[in-house]
């Protein structure tokens, strides 16, 4: 744990990030002190290993390279991530005095005693490992989801990338939704759709969301603490879940239809 940690009704559950902290910045100045539980990030070999089982060698081979292409462009791409954060008023990191307990991961028993002590009347997960259904069982509260894609077309990573990539650019947008045992499959409660701007790309897609998506972020929180969660009635369009895209596939779309 550290610095304060104080009972408080709103916890959000993440690994962090500037995007994550903006979201956060925003619900501490629309409905109070936040408490955050901050995960450690999961190891990417732990992460490609389960590729690897679900989807082949070739294809986590080949996702573990955008991966390492994007982690390196990190550095050129400071300034422009600096300039969205300007344009938007986005606070993308954690305020001095901001309560954060620090577990090894979101089911770990360390967040589970984390919740029970601060009793949260809403849990928001943005940006976190899924709750095992023992932990998702075991929450006081009810919980949601603020996940950077348009569900159920886009869940699961890069939601805003693959709405582009795609030719669906009206779909570039994020959900807040109920959370139950499946990848981003809860009823949806919000959902705001924008667009990117140039210069915008792989590694910047989830701050640009963040500042389109952070006011729903909010209501939900919101509507949470009132007791007035209203699911929005089933999509009846398609469901798939997506992946980092693979080196090829990603360099390809770069090249021939200007989505990086």
């Amino acid at each position: 744990m550290s610095q304060r940690a104080v009972p408080a009704p709103v916890v959000v559950v993440t690994e962090g990030g500037p995007h994550i902290w903006a979201i956060v910045n925003a619900l501490n100045d629309a409905v109070g002190p936040v408490t955050v539980i901050q995960e450690e990030p999961e190891p990417k070999s732990v992460l490609i290993k389960r590729r690897m089982r679900l989807q082949g060698v070739v294809s986590a081979t080949g996702q573990l390279a955008t991966m390492v292409l994007t982690r390196l462009g990190k550095k050129a791409q400071a300034s422009r991530a600096g300039a969205i954060a300007a344009q938007n008023a986005l606070e993308t990191v954690p305020r001095p005095g901001q309560a954060i307990v620090h577990v090894p991961n979101a089911n770990a028993k360390e967040a589970l005693e984390a919740v029970s002590r601060l009793a949260p009347k809403i849990v928001l997960l943005a940006g976190c490992r899924m709750l095992s259904r023992g932990t998702l069982a075991a929450m006081p509260c009810p919980v949601v989801n603020y996940h950077a894609g348009i569900t159920p077309q886009y869940r699961g990573m890069n939601g805003g990338y693959w709405a582009l990539a795609t030719g669906d650019a009206g779909n570039f947008g994020g959900t807040v939704h109920l959370v139950d045992a499946g990848v981003d499959t809860g009823a949806v409660l919000y959902q705001q759709r924008g667009k990117p701007e140039r210069g915008d790309n792989l590694g910047l897609y989830a701050l640009r969301l963040a500042s389109i998506c952070r006011g729903i972020c909010v209501q939900a929180v919101r509507d949470g603490l009132a007791g007035e969660l209203k699911p929005q009635p089933a999509s009846i369009l398609p469901s798939r879940q997506w992946y980092h895209p693979p080196i090829w596939t990603y360099l390809w779309n770069g090249l021939f239809k200007g989505v990086w």
